[in-house]
């Protein structure tokens, strides 16, 4: 049981606490930090998860990234990938779809992908979530690379 941020060895009290709040191994350091970007951005506790899955992946990405109009859950600039995690899905309003529409043509037009994942796909299926967005970051980098 170590930190996922600096790789400090973990008493089960920190880790069950880490586990119980955010879904992954964090140290008494790094846990606070987490729980305070939760607070201030209402970042889905399944976005820090995916996060620390493509951490642990290889993949270099960045938590609640600002693009110049709203605050993204998860970037990856490499490859010009914006993830969503969609926690209401299931409550979508014409509202909702129409601003999720501009959101992503706004992210087109900086070229930048949104794709957005619903919260349960991270959280029964992490791993193939990461699998498939490795997948989407290898046909990214194909096209920029035609440009």
């Amino acid at each position: 049981m170590k930190c996922l941020e600096c790789n400090k060895a973990l008493g089960y009290t920190d880790y069950r606490q880490s586990m119980d709040t955010l879904g992954v191994e964090l140290c008494d350091e790094h846990m606070p930090r987490m729980s305070k970007l939760i607070e201030i951005n209402s970042t889905p506790r399944e976005a820090i998860q995916l996060y620390y899955g493509l951490k642990e992946a290889g993949v270099s990405s960045m938590l609640e990234w600002w693009d110049g109009s709203k605050s993204i859950d998860i970037a990856i600039s490499r490859v010009k990938l914006n993830i969503e995690i969609d926690t209401e899905y299931h409550m979508m309003t014409h509202e909702q779809a129409i601003n999720d529409l501009e959101e992503a043509m706004h992210s087109f037009k900086n070229g930048f992908t949104t794709i957005r994942i619903p919260h349960v796909l991270i959280k029964y299926y992490l791993k193939e979530t990461v699998t498939n967005i490795l997948g989407i970051m290898e046909g990214l980098r194909v096209h920029i690379k035609a440009i």
